[in-house]
């Protein structure tokens, strides 16, 4: 069963940037941010080439995702969710990923990437194991 309720499909599908943490070789966390959207039930980010991040996923798939979703809670608190989860990458697909997030991210009008005849990249495919943060997920 998926993690991903509504409301977390909701906060991932309207724009916001996230941070996706990785694990260097020397255990020491990489963070990057990124445009995330969905795919089916996974979370899924799109990288044009074999950046830190990938190698980091292809060495250890723990990953963490964290974004700010807007709104606050009763106290005052930001909304944000934090994503705990496994990582695998799909070699391929990227440019168009990345044509399919721009329209969020950027407009609808917007070509992405900027360049003729893009390389395939990866996309990492997030399955979500953990939940938290502060809103209606948590």
């Amino acid at each position: 069963m998926s993690l991903l309720t509504p409301a977390i499909r909701d906060a991932v599908t309207e724009g916001h940037l996230a941070h996706l943490v990785t694990l260097n070789p020397d255990g020491s966390p990489q963070v990057s941010i990124v445009w995330i959207g969905l795919d089916g039930d996974d979370l899924v980010t799109a990288h044009l080439a074999a950046y830190r991040k990938v190698r980091n996923v292809e060495r250890d798939p723990r990953v963490v995702l964290s974004m700010e979703t807007g709104g606050r809670n009763e106290i005052g608190m930001d909304h944000h969710l934090v994503v705990h989860g496994s990582a695998r990458i799909v070699e391929g697909g990227a440019p168009e990923l990345l044509q399919r997030l721009a329209h969020t991210y950027l407009g609808p009008d917007v070509t992405f990437p900027p360049m003729p005849n893009p390389p395939p990249g990866f996309v990492l495919h997030i399955t979500a194991t953990k939940v938290g943060g502060v809103g209606p997920w948590a």
